[in-house]
C-alpha cells in the first residue's frame, strides 16, 4: 500500500518487519510445544528465545538461493541461535507459521478496524442526536420526496454502521485460527496435541480441518465483510458529495485556511475527501473479488492464492482503517447548513405534504384513484406557481370530505415529523445520550 493511504495502526501489523516478527513469535510458540511434549530440550528454548533475530537484509541475501522467504528467514534465525538453532521449524511445513501468522494479523486488524468503526459511530451519534430536529427535504431518485430531518438520516447511518462493526466481530472470530498440521493437514509429524499448544500460547484456535493451508473461505468472507464496510462508508460519502453540490449546499467539508480547491479556478471547495472514500471503496470489492477466486486451490495446495494475498490483505486493511479515520474526520468537522435545509426544503412550497393530502380523503371515504387524482390536479397547478395549500383547501372534493381544521393538520411539519424520535430510539442513538 502505498504510504498515502497507510494508517500507523495497521503498518505496526502489516509491515514486512511486523510480519516476520509474528513469524518468529510462532516458530517460538511451535518449539516450546515441543519441548513440553518432550521434542526439543529446554536449553533449546531458552538459546532461542534469548539469541534468535533476524534482519530483513539478512533474510534477502539468503533468499536470493532460497527463492523462499519463509526459509530465508528460518536460516537466518536458525544462524543467529547456534547449536539450537536446528530445533526451529522442526517437523512443521511453512504455512504451519505462514497461516498461523495471518491468523494473528488478521485478528488484530479487526481489533483495530473495530476501533476505528466504533470512533465514527460515536461522530455519527453525535450528529444524529445534535440535528435529530434539524428539518431536511428527503429525495428519491434525486428528486424532493418528504421532509426528515438530518438527524433522522445520521441515524440510518449509524444503523448501518453497527451492523457493519458485528459483522467484523463475527469475521474476527472465523480468521482467529491457527494450524499445525503438517504438509497436506494430517498431522504425520506434529500431533494435533502440538497444535493445540501452539495455537493456544497465540491466543488463537485450531482450524479443526486443513490441507496444506487453512482454507481460504474464511479469508474470503473476511474480505467481503471488508468490501461490505467500505460499501457502507461509500453510501454516506456519496450523500455527503451530492449535499455539498453549489445547488443544493446543506453541508459543507471542513476547508482550511489557505487550502487549495483547484489550481485553475480559486473559488472552488471540492468535496475531495469524501470523494476519496468513494474511489477507494472499489479497491475494496476488488480485493475481495480476488480474494473469492482463490477459495479454490489444486488438491492440497497450489500457490494461487500466495501472491495476491500479499496484496490485498494488507491493502485493504489499510484501505479500511483509511477510510474509517477518514470519514470520521469529515463528520466531526462537517459544517451543516440548516437554513439551507430549511429553504430548500420550501422551494416547492406546500407540495410535498400531497400524500397527506390523498391519505387524508382515502380515509374519509374517497376511492384511491379518486384521491389520487385530487391531490394531483392541485399539485400540477402548483409546480405552475400556484399554492399548494390555498388550492387544496378551495378544491369542492377536499371540502366535501375534510375540514378546515383537518386540512390545516395535513401542512403541519411537526405532524409529518412526530415519530422521527423513534428511529433515534431504535437505532440506539439516544440510549447513550
Amino acid at each position: 500500500m502505498i504510504e498515502r493511504y497507510t494508517t500507523s495502526a495497521m503498518n505496526d501489523i502489516w509491515s514486512r518487519q511486523a510480519k516476520y516478527e509474528v513469524w518468529k513469535k510462532v516458530e517460538i510458540a511451535i518449539l516450546e510445544a515441543h519441548c513440553e511434549l518432550g521434542a526439543a530440550p529446554s536449553a533449546a528454548v531458552e538459546a532461542v528465545q534469548a539469541k534468535a533475530s533476524f534482519t530483513l537484509q539478512r533474510c534477502d541475501e539468503i533468499e536470493l538461493e532460497t527463492r523462499h522467504d519463509l526459509m530465508a528467514f528460518v536460516r537466518n534465525l536458525s544462524e543467529t541461535t547456534g547449536e539450537y538453532g536446528r530445533y526451529i521449524h522442526l517437523g512443521v511445513t511453512s504455512y504451519d507459521v505462514i497461516d498461523t501468522a495471518l491468523g494473528i494479523m488478521l485478528r488484530d486488524s479487526c481489533d483495530v478496524l473495530i476501533a476505528s468503526a466504533e470512533k465514527l459511530a460515536e461522530t455519527i451519534r453525535h450528529l444524529a442526536v445534535e440535528h435529530e430536529n434539524t428539518v431536511q427535504i428527503g429525495r428519491t431518485h434525486g428528486i424532493h420526496a418528504e421532509p426528515i430531518t438530518f438527524g433522522f438520516k445520521c441515524a440510518n447511518w449509524y444503523a448501518e454502521l453497527q451492523r457493519n462493526i458485528e459483522r467484523l466481530r463475527q469475521s474476527k472470530a472465523e480468521v482467529s485460527v491457527g494450524k499445525v498440521s503438517g504438509a497436506v493437514g494430517v498431522h504425520a509429524i506434529t500431533s494435533p496435541e502440538m497444535e493445540a499448544i501452539v495455537c493456544g500460547k497465540l491466543g488463537l484456535l485450531p482450524d479443526p480441518a486443513t490441507t496444506q493451508i487453512i482454507n481460504r473461505d474464511r479469508h474470503g468472507n473476511f474480505l467481503n465483510v471488508i468490501a461490505l464496510l467500505g460499501a457502507g462508508l461509500e453510501r454516506i460519502a456519496t450523500e455527503l458529495r451530492n449535499l455539498q453540490r453549489t445547488e443544493i449546499l446543506e453541508v459543507q467539508e471542513a476547508f482550511a485556511s489557505g487550502q487549495t480547491g483547484s489550481s485553475a479556478m480559486p473559488h472552488k471547495r471540492n468535496p475531495w475527501n469524501s470523494e476519496t472514500i468513494c474511489g477507494l471503496s472499489r479497491l475494496l470489492r476488488a480485493n475481495a473479488h480476488a480474494m473469492l477466486e482463490s477459495v479454490a486451490t489444486w488438491h492440497e495446495r497450489d500457490l494461487t492464492n500466495s501472491s495476491l494475498e500479499r496484496i490485498v490483505f494488507p491493502d485493504s486493511c489499510n484501505l479500511a482503517d483509511f477510510m474509517l479515520r477518514s470519514l470520521n474526520r469529515i463528520l466531526g468537522g462537517l459544517h451543516v447548513n440548516s437554513d439551507t435545509m430549511k429553504s430548500n426544503m420550501r422551494i416547492r412550497g406546500d407540495l410535498v405534504f400531497s400524500e397527506h393530502v390523498m391519505i387524508a380523503l382515502i380515509h374519509a371515504g374517497m376511492t384511491r384513484e379518486a384521491a389520487y387524482k385530487v391531490a394531483q390536479r392541485n399539485a400540477a397547478k402548483a409546480w405552475d406557481g400556484q399554492d399548494f395549500k390555498s388550492l387544496v383547501a378551495e378544491d369542492p372534493d377536499v371540502k366535501q370530505h375534510l375540514t378546515p381544521d383537518q386540512v390545516e393538520e395535513l401542512f403541519s411539519l411537526e405532524h409529518h415529523l412526530r415519530n422521527v424520535g423513534h428511529t433515534l430510539d431504535a437505532t440506539g442513538v439516544r440510549d447513550k445520550a
